[in-house]
């Protein structure tokens, strides 16, 4: 997910200093496939090996972790961002296809899916990552404009990409959809209240598809991630001051902010052959937030 400011709640301008943390990701990962060499050099198969995936919000945070996390273990990936230097930026670091769309946009989340299938030569997976939130505020104050574009980034995109996806994996019977939620839309935070109500949006929309689609051979998972120290999170807080940081880390019974890497690590179980049997689940990666 990425960041918006009040005036402005595009997803977030990429920070540049999260480079050297995508990098150390990707260095350990790398590490990783190294130990997986026999002594013949013969490759043992990777978790993603050879699936195709769109990652929407890779220009930054969770989406560019799980972009990262996707290519160290044998994917081609598709990294999306609605800012275009930011996600080739990422690119550039990691690897992958950058394409720039706004996914609240149906024709571009049909370029998106056009550009997948030119670019990877297919599609398995698509990572709905992607989203935006309003200021702390009172419901009452939250103006129409910024209740739209909560919904039209946060929902609305996945809808559009069901439209376009579903029918591809039909045809192939078999794909997998992963979306990031929030354990906003579990347990929700005051003054957050459209936001939260668009999670839990997708978490119902999570299990509506999965029971849909299981019997074409599709799953359907989302992540409910606890607040990631990422641009969105200040977005979340409507300050970033230590003791903004100590309230929100106060509700969470590990300790920390959830991280890209925790994402990324989720993310790739859910989407690899390991879980074959798990769809309609929305698993909490939130350091025990929503117990």
């Amino acid at each position: 997910m990425v960041g918006c400011t009040h005036a402005d709640h595009e997803w977030a301008a990429f920070d540049v200093k999260k480079i050297d943390e995508y990098e150390a990701i990707l260095r350990r990962l790398s590490k990783k496939r190294k130990k997986l060499e026999t002594g013949q050099g013969e490759k043992i198969l990777m978790r993603m090996d050879g699936k195709k995936a769109i990652v929407t919000g890779a220009g930054s945070g969770f989406g560019a972790g799980i972009a990262a996390k996707f290519l160290a273990e044998g994917a081609k990936v598709l990294l999306v961002d609605i800012q275009q230097d930011a996600v080739h930026d990422v690119a550039r670091q990691i690897g992958g296809v950058a394409h720039r769309a706004d996914i609240s946009r149906k024709e571009d989340v049909a370029h998106m899916v056009q550009a997948a299938q030119k670019e990877l030569g297919g599609l398995d997976v698509l990572v709905n990552n992607a989203g935006v939130t309003h200021l702390p505020e009172l419901m009452e104050h939250v103006t129409e404009a910024d209740f739209d574009r909560v919904f039209a980034v946060n929902c609305k995109s996945i809808y559009y990409a069901a439209q376009l996806v579903v029918p591809l994996f039909k045809e192939q019977q078999n794909g997998v959809i992963l979306n990031v939620s929030s354990t906003a839309g579990l347990s929700p935070r005051p003054k957050l209240n459209w936001y939260n109500a668009s999670k839990g949006w997708v978490n119902t929309a999570t299990k509506a598809m999965a029971v849909e689609l299981a019997p074409f051979g599709i799953r359907v998972n989302a992540l409910n991630p606890v607040a990631g120290d990422t641009p969105l999170l200040k977005s979340f807080m409507g300050e970033d001051s230590p003791e903004m940081r100590a309230k929100f880390l106060s509700t969470i019974p590990l300790g920390r902010f959830s991280t890209p890497e925790d994402l990324a690590n989720a993310a790739t179980y859910m989407c690899s052959n390991e879980a074959s049997m798990i769809t309609g689940v929305c698993m909490e990666v939130d350091g025990g937030r929503c117990i």
